[in-house]
């Protein structure tokens, strides 16, 4: 098997698990990130958003399959995740698509797509459905989406 396919499904076994330590040991140190609600994020940022996540998750399931490369440094992965918004506790099944760029078995670029409207209506119930496609509500989830995670590096000592 392809050690770089090895580190992925290392990475997305260890997030069904919310074994956040080992996501994080399948990164470089100053591992950039990407998706849409946290916009982006560089090292430490990164690992400590998958803590957070992994941590304060709510009834969590995940699910991936389809890696694939076409030149063993770029892969893409597609999963999905389902869980309890913590903000609102509804419901949420999140389909992604990762991208990701390995070398030596370790990713060193990882940003993640997906449907923002689509995840916005989920999170947010009828606001996500009236407001979820415009600029002013992307900006505001995602600065508190931010503001959260260094609220949570702060208490964490990271």
């Amino acid at each position: 098997m392809d050690n770089n396919i090895a580190t992925i499904e290392k990475f997305y076994s260890a997030f069904e698990q919310k074994d956040y330590a080992t996501m994080n040991s399948c990164y470089s140190d100053d591992i950039p990130f990407s998706d849409p609600v946290f916009g982006f994020l560089r090292g430490k940022e990164t690992k400590a958003m998958w803590q957070m996540l992994c941590t304060n998750a709510k009834d969590f399931s995940l699910m991936y399959d389809n890696i694939k490369t076409d030149d063993n440094e770029y892969y893409t992965c597609e999963w999905t995740a389902s869980y309890l918004f913590f903000r609102t506790n509804r419901r949420v099944i999140n389909k992604c698509k990762a991208f990701m760029r390995l070398k030596d078995g370790v990713i060193i670029e990882h940003s993640d797509a997906f449907n923002y409207y689509r995840w916005c209506r989920q999170a947010y119930g009828l606001i996500g459905l009236v407001f979820g496609w415009s600029g002013f509500m992307h900006k505001r989830i995602s600065l508190a989406a931010k503001n959260q995670l260094l609220r949570y590096m702060k208490s964490q000592g990271l």
